[in-house]
């Protein structure tokens, strides 16, 4: 066992720690958890709640956490998971991101870890209980820096860490440059020009010349080249090089030859006591410059949360003792009457008092078009007032406000790992160790092959291949493409609750909508009322119309409304009943009456034949007939129309042209069903579904190996959208917590889904074209920088034409990863 795996919770005595645990249902299995945990030594006691699935254990001395996991699981449960997040400092390339997982991952209690190279944060499910501390020292024991991540929301503490990073590489840079142009000048100057070379041996003198060369290359290694060697150097000691460690080696190399050449030249080879001062001081030049490149583009990835972060404003204007009063942000609690002012940043959430205004949500829903707010309405933390004035009562603060939750969300989106990622992780697992022995041979090749004076040949082609070498284009070509990915569908109202949807949602085959709600606007309208003959139609209508005022169906209240409209006052009714699917029933002034489709009816006993030739011609025209039924006889065929969403026709139409089936998955009857399928275009219908049939109908379009993505409301279609391979939840712009979506659409305009795919494939196919170019970079030019085309046509690749090749190698990946931030909706 490592050290790192000998972690025990610290204990006093009687010291207690909580585990959360998932799978217990009843009082026996409290009871075996708890003689579980109690049978590890050291445990003194243990308290179980099912209602809270904790465990509180008492320790009596130190105990390995991973014992008391181990003993919940042999008892037939899992811990609770809990997710953390790290910043961590000092990661240059994708080699840091392997071992700072691994280092993380064999930390007893620890699940699963993702790093970021781009964001610089380790994301960490852990079993709740989990010491902190002992993540963070396994961090630095592998070498790194490390910080825990409380709720980042309204400040952007990691931006200015990026700031102070940016400015230190400058400061570097531009030391490391000043040093590095006088021993430019006067190494590669002698060879340039003659005349330069006479003044430099007239004036300064050749020993004079190397002494000065050996001085400025030394404090540009040791002063702003530094950095390399405090994480390279530990990580060779290690046995587990990263990218400082290739440039260690390759500088290093360089000066320590010229050193030797400068001052014990009697021991190199006849003709080989040459100095390539200039070659180590530009490499580190050329490589801070690449560091301080990128720095400032991973900067611009994160531009999406950082506006999300503007968005709340500092202070808001609150009612205390009488009068309106401005107080920081975080002062406001719940209950505060907040005052909101012509063209003010609404500060927390709420639902308005008093006044009208209109309210631009666009920065939340993406939609640009300002919504009316009145007494009632609810109102969005970070949303900008107009022309009006109101006041709110705070309903939700600090992290509990949707803009902090909005964060949160792309932010794990954002530190997602995609299935994509899996070859560049085993990749970069064994590539530095690969680069060292390229290196090796490289070296050894030259001297025992190579022409004369081939210790310098063998020195120059290998420090070649060090400093080419770029894992960190490979670490950075999949997350800073996820993060300006989601970033930018965020501000366009799209939330990715899942990073791996991105790649899922690219590869879907059918897209499945819901129909009541997705399609249509959800709010159905009386058009047909037929009573059966010997019924009196006010009569049944109001019958009706009083036994579905209990139902909460949006088609209950389309009838309520109409013989609202009518002026019908409503009865009791008792002994309600509602079958999901099939209708409802009840007694009003001892009448059975019975409203619900034909199933329902035939489910009673009712022949419904006598309006079979009404329902045919009503669900030709889109309509869903439905039937009443009073003391078991068939009193009247009724039909609602719900209306297609304006921009439902043109989505399809889009869907259609990114290669896509569109199918509709609806309790409506078939007639009825295939009607508004021909209406907009539909290649599909799943007609006659039940509410617990929607995952049968996914499975059932899943057939035939499609991928199928499920477009629903997040709340009657949960089933659906977690067994699809993609949920998509049409939010309302409040509502985002939908556990079983993929894809939240914040507007709940179905154009959101059009966009959320284009973004999906945009993504992907960014990340491709970086991977692409991450790859080809390296394979193509680490052979040519060992010198494979010398004996072609003679072509050598300098150390220093390889330092700025792989500078810019990561600069280009993070260059195209931000075109992303362009992307717009056709």
């Amino acid at each position: 066992m490592n050290a790192i795996s000998k972690v025990r919770i610290p204990v006093a005595p009687s010291a207690t720690t909580d585990f959360g645990i998932e799978g217990m249902t009843c009082a026996s299995c409290v009871a075996r958890v708890e003689k579980a945990i109690e049978a590890v030594p050291g445990v003194t006691s243990a308290t179980v709640n099912l209602a809270t699935e904790r465990a509180t254990v008492t320790f009596n001395e130190a105990v390995p956490m991973e014992t008391v996991v181990q003993a919940i699981e042999m008892a037939g449960y899992e811990p609770r998971i809990e997710t953390l997040q790290f910043g961590i400092e000092g990661m240059t390339c994708a080699s840091c991101v392997n071992r700072v997982e691994k280092a993380i991952k064999a930390v007893p209690g620890v699940r699963d870890v993702s790093v970021n190279l781009a964001t610089e944060k380790a994301t960490v499910r852990a079993v709740v209980g989990t010491p902190a501390s002992a993540l963070e020292d396994a961090v630095r024991n592998a070498g790194y820096d490390v910080r825990r991540i409380a709720a980042e929301v309204t400040n952007d503490s990691h931006g200015d860490r990026r700031d102070r990073e940016i400015n230190r590489l400058r400061m570097s840079l531009a030391v490391s440059a000043v040093l590095t142009f006088p021993l430019f000048v006067l190494e590669m100057g002698s060879h340039l020009s003659a005349s330069i070379h006479d003044w430099i041996m007239a004036n300064v003198g050749m020993d004079n010349n190397l002494v000065i060369q050996f001085v400025l290359a030394t404090l540009v290694l040791f002063g702003p080249g530094l950095r390399f060697f405090k994480k390279g150097v530990p990580n060779l000691l290690r046995w587990t090089p990263d990218m400082n460690s290739l440039v260690v080696l390759g500088t290093s190399s360089a000066w320590g030859y010229s050193v030797v050449a400068t001052f014990f030249s009697g021991i190199l080879p006849l003709g080989t006591a040459n100095v390539y001062y200039e070659a180590a001081a530009v490499i580190v030049t050329l490589i801070l410059l690449g560091r301080y490149l990128e720095a400032r583009a991973k900067g611009k990835t994160s531009q999406a949360i950082k506006h999300l972060i503007g968005l709340q404003p500092k202070t808001a204007h609150v009612k205390r003792d009488g009068n309106f009063v401005e107080i920081q942000i975080s002062d406001v609690i719940l209950g505060d009457i907040v005052q909101i002012r012509p063209g003010a940043k609404i500060p927390v959430d709420g639902h308005v008092v008093d006044g009208e205004s209109y309210v631009d949500e666009s920065m939340i829903t993406g939609e640009p078009v300002p919504v009316i707010k009145s007494a009632g309405a609810d109102v969005v933390g970070g949303t900008i007032n107009k022309s009006g004035a109101f006041t709110f009562e705070a309903t939700k603060i600090g992290s509990d406000t949707l803009l902090a939750q909005i964060i949160k969300m792309v932010e794990a989106a954002q530190g997602a790992k995609l299935p994509i990622q899996a070859l560049v992780d085993r990749v970069t697992s064994w590539f530095v160790p690969a680069v060292i022995a390229a290196a090796t041979l490289t070296f050894a090749a030259w001297l025992l092959l190579g022409p004369s004076p081939a210790l310098t040949f063998a020195l120059i082609n290998s420090v070649a291949v060090l400093i080419i070498a770029c894992p960190c284009a490979m670490g950075l070509a999949t997350p800073t493409s996820i993060m300006v990915g989601t970033g930018r569908a965020a501000e366009l109202g799209i939330l990715f609750r899942k990073g791996e949807a991105l790649q899922t949602l690219r590869d879907a085959d059918v897209i499945a909508l819901d129909k009541t709600g997705t399609l249509t606007k959800g709010k159905p309208e009386l058009t047909d009322f037929v009573v059966s003959e010997g019924f009196d139609r006010r009569d049944i209508l109001r019958l009706v119309a009083s036994l579905e005022s209990q139902s909460e169906h949006p088609i209950a209240d389309a009838i309520v409304a109409a013989a609202k409209r009518e002026g019908f006052s409503l009865a009791d009714v008792s002994e309600f009943q509602a079958a999901p699917g099939y209708g409802v029933s009840g007694q009003i002034n001892g009448r059975t009456v019975i409203v619900g489709a034909d199933r329902s009816m035939t489910k009673a006993d009712v022949d419904v034949s006598t309006f079979s030739r009404q329902a045919a011609i009503l669900g030709d025209e889109g309509k869903s007939p439905f039937y009443a039924a009073i003391d078991g006889k068939l009193a009247a065929i009724i039909a609602v129309s719900d209306p297609v969403k304006d921009t439902t026709p043109q989505v399809i139409a889009a869907l259609h042209a990114l290669g896509l089936k569109v199918a509709m998955v609806t309790g409506d009857n078939a007639r009825t069903a295939n009607a508004i399928a021909h209406q907009v275009g539909i290649d599909e219908v799943v007609a006659e579904v039940l509410p617990n049939g929607k995952v049968d109908a996914v499975k059932r379009l899943r057939e035939g190996g499609r991928k199928v993505a499920f477009v629903g409301d997040g709340i009657n279609d949960a089933p659906a959208l977690s067994e699809a391979d993609i949920g998509i939840a049409v939010g309302t712009g409040t509502d985002i917590a939908i556990e079983s979506a993929d894809v939240v659409l914040m507007s709940g305009d179905l154009t959101g889904v059009v966009t959320a795919i284009s973004i999906s494939k945009a993504t992907i196919r960014n990340i491709r074209q970086n991977l692409f170019w991450a790859f080809a970079y390296n394979i193509s030019l680490v052979p040519v920088a060992a010198g494979i085309l010398y004996p072609i046509n003679g072509t050598l690749l300098s150390p220093i034409l390889a330092a700025g090749a792989m500078g810019l190698s990561s600069v280009f990946v993070l260059t195209n990863a931000l075109r992303l931030r362009r992307f717009k909706t056709s």
